[in-house]
């Protein structure tokens, strides 16, 4: 078994990793620094359930802190899995400063920590918000990449880093490009999330534009599966993979899939669209599927119907430290 660093191991695709990792025998280090971008007793319950998990330990520490990682990412160290960033499309609009910070500047200093300690391999989370403008649809890896949001700036920057650090210095890295991940755990803020919340206290839903643009949701259990298929794969050294479900829905009928399962009357009330937000999304996975075999097993009903199943056993929709959160606009991409 291998000793794994997972940075951002506290948050919502950074713990289901942690937890499975664990749960398969190999030791884990979660490496986090409980950013209160949104709860923190959320990300300390996803990192209780990845503790408990097996052989797993937690350092508190950030990734924009070169010395401090570099303790964490030392010799005895096989693998790392780098999903610390500062996520939200929106809040990047707001202020480009700190993504570039956490997931520029993180980003390089996990990797330079990783080649010093001679890591076996670097699997780096990236985003589809790195697509930007449609040129065409499904998105390939050859799709022209021009980010629309300062988020998706920072995210293609630190694939570039990612390549560059295999081809100039050796260190084996992947990239795996997500698009729209869901789930137990979730973050509060994405649109799943609070249209659920929303929907089982039958409150008003907020849509921001017409509610035809589309996404292509995944669901976190593949994007785990996917991440296991990376250990020990050399293949896909120096690569980007798409990681997505394979097939796109429109918001609204996103909304009418959950009203269905939810029962619930709310209203939907539509707002501005927002800025730095893609028009759509959708994934075309062929070349995951050719090099680690990925295929995606959860549809969006599926996965709508298991994570309602969790929100409503979890009680989440009555969680008080939602109730900030639950006000701002969803958010649809990681």
């Amino acid at each position: 078994m291998s000793k794994i660093v997972i940075t951002g191991g506290a948050g919502f695709i950074g713990s289901h990793i942690a937890e499975n990792l664990a749960k398969d025998g190999h030791e884990i280090v979660i490496v986090d620094n409980l950013d209160p971008y949104y709860s923190v007793d959320l990300k300390k319950k996803n990192l209780n359930i990845a503790l408990n998990s097996g052989d797993a330990t937690f350092i508190n520490a950030d990734v924009t802190d070169l010395s401090g990682i570099k303790d964490v990412i030392d010799s005895t160290v096989d693998y790392v899995y780098h999903e610390a960033a500062q996520a939200g499309v929106r809040i990047s609009v707001e202020d480009p400063f700190k993504p570039n910070d956490v997931n520029v500047h993180g980003t390089l200093n996990v990797l330079k920590a990783s080649l010093d300690a001679g890591v076996k391999k670097v699997i780096n989370a990236s985003s589809s918000s790195v697509y930007g403008k449609v040129k065409y649809l499904p998105f390939d890896e050859q799709h022209p990449t021009e980010p629309v949001s300062p988020y998706g700036v920072s995210k293609l920057a630190a694939e570039h880093y990612c390549r560059v650090f295999y081809e100039v210095y050796g260190l084996p890295t992947t990239s795996l490009r997500y698009f729209t991940v869901y789930g137990p755990r979730m973050r509060p803020d994405l649109a799943i999330s609070i249209f659920t919340r929303k929907m089982l206290a039958n409150e008003p839903i907020t849509v921001f534009g017409d509610g035809e643009q589309t996404r292509d949701f995944t669901y976190i259990e593949d994007v785990v599966e996917a991440n296991k298929r990376l250990l020990y794969n050399r293949a896909t050294d120096g690569k980007v993979l798409n990681i997505g479900g394979g097939n796109r829905i429109s918001v609204n009928n996103l909304i009418e899939n959950l009203r269905f399962i939810t029962g619930s009357t709310s209203e939907i009330i539509n707002a501005d669209k927002q800025k730095g937000d893609t028009e759509d999304t959708l994934a075309n996975v062929d070349l995951g599927n050719n090099m680690i075999g990925y295929t995606p097993l959860f549809n969006i009903n599926k996965g709508l119907n298991k994570f309602v199943d969790w929100f409503k056993t979890e009680n989440q929709c009555r969680d008080p430290e939602q109730s900030l959160l639950s006000q701002s606009a969803p958010q649809l991409l990681k």
